[in-house]
């Protein structure tokens, strides 16, 4: 049993962290008593009751950031004092871990929600930093008393490279949808062909992609994919959803988008992501990433669109090939564009692959089932009280008082 009435989990991300909001509903519901700490806006949190406390940490390589980020995980952890921390994303998962070694008697679970672009691009830079990463794991590897994987590629991965203990790993498949709210927000959107008829087309073909307007994610191959499909089915129009980025190594300059206007429109970053989903026809990601499990492929199963993705871990868990959709090779845009055309050309088969994703969505990837899977999960760790937290709760530590508000900045 926990110290306290309601288990005190600190779940810790980074600049989406918002996203996991119904999570947490789902577990307070359950009778839990979640906290967030995250580097993203508090405003969402505070609106759904949920105390939150704000660190800062770079995506990039930066030791003194990331040591400073440390500190502040090692304080907002003492402030806290959770029975069970869960963290998310690829350097929140390190940074909290290695903060675990100066906070005794809490419980760690650590999510691999894909492995990134490390493990994904075959520059010398990312090819050189995959030992740093393995070595980094092993050695948090003694602080981490669970390791939750989104697909079996990346948990093999782990386990082959002695990162986890086999008897550590756990397959959740993905961070759920919240079916009942995704549904009823697509009621109350307006009908498909008022949307299509507000985006200047109402007669079109809608290829839809929802993700970050990068590289690694497959921009460019959708691009050239859309020149080829455009060049025989001028009907067909290509909507881009999603933050542009400008900088770094994997941009996409914003003139490269605008290069094929007459039949791509990009759209920015929408929260009316259900609406849009319901206008298209079909769903296409060509990510170049080893994704963990992509929220937004099982929103597009959810709505009924047959889905084209890459053959790459993550991807491969949602997508079954001649099931549900299609798998692809990465950055092949001429077998995108033959596959595109396939699919829009197939109007029953296509209708066909949508109802079969949504039904397995429903039945293997809802929030609710996600949700119980890692409830289950955390009441088997705190019932295992460390002697540590045995002797916090005898000097009155671990009293339930409400955590405070913190911003480590």
């Amino acid at each position: 049993m926990s110290l306290r009435p309601k288990p005190r989990l600190l779940c810790i991300g980074g600049d989406d962290h918002q996203l996991r909001i119904p999570f947490l509903l789902g577990l307070r519901n359950a009778g839990f008593d979640p906290i967030a700490a995250g580097s993203c806006d508090p405003a969402p949190f505070d609106a759904a009751g949920i105390p939150y406390c704000r660190y800062l940490f770079r995506r990039t390589l930066s030791p003194l950031d990331d040591l400073r980020a440390i500190q502040a995980l090692v304080q907002i952890m003492r402030d806290v004092r959770p029975d069970l921390v869960q963290t998310f994303d690829t350097k929140p998962n390190l940074l909290a871990a290695l903060a675990k070694r100066w906070v005794d008697g809490i419980r760690l679970v650590r999510t691999i929600n894909g492995m990134g672009w490390i493990f994904s691009a075959n520059s010398l830079s990312a090819r050189l930093l995959r030992p740093v990463y393995r070595s980094l794991q092993r050695i948090v590897k003694p602080q981490t008393d669970l390791i939750v994987f989104q697909n079996s590629a990346d948990q093999d991965y782990f386990v082959r490279h002695r990162m986890v203990r086999q008897q550590a790993a756990r397959i959740i498949g993905g961070s759920g949808v919240d079916v009942a709210c995704f549904e009823e927000a697509r009621r109350q959107s307006p009908a498909p062909e008022a949307i299509r008829a507000a985006l200047g087309l109402p007669t079109a073909r809608l290829v839809i992609t929802v993700t970050r307007m990068t590289r690694m994610k497959g921009i460019a191959t959708l691009l050239a994919a859309a020149d080829l499909v455009h060049k025989v089915r001028e009907d067909v129009h290509f909507l881009l959803i999603g933050p542009l980025e400008e900088t770094g190594r994997f941009a996409i300059p914003r003139d490269e988008i605008a290069g094929h206007a007459p039949y791509v429109t990009w759209l920015g970053q929408r929260d009316d992501i259900p609406a849009l989903l319901g206008a298209a026809d079909l769903f296409v990601l060509p990510t170049e990433f080893r994704e963990g499990l992509p929220r937004v492929l099982l929103e597009a199963a959810l709505a009924g669109l047959p889905i084209i993705t890459t053959a790459m871990p993550g991807c491969a868990a949602v997508v079954q090939p001649h099931f549900n959709g299609l798998l692809i090779p990465p950055r092949d845009p001429g077998f995108l564009a033959a596959q595109i055309l396939t699919l829009l050309d197939d109007v029953d088969l296509a209708r066909t692959m949508g109802r079969r994703g949504a039904e397995l969505v429903r039945r293997e990837f809802s929030l609710a089932g996600t949700t119980e899977a890692y409830i289950r999960l955390y009441r088997d760790l705190i019932s295992e009280v460390p002697a540590a937290a045995q002797d916090a709760a005898r000097a009155g530590i671990g009293s339930g008082l409400a955590a405070p508000r913190v911003d480590r900045v």
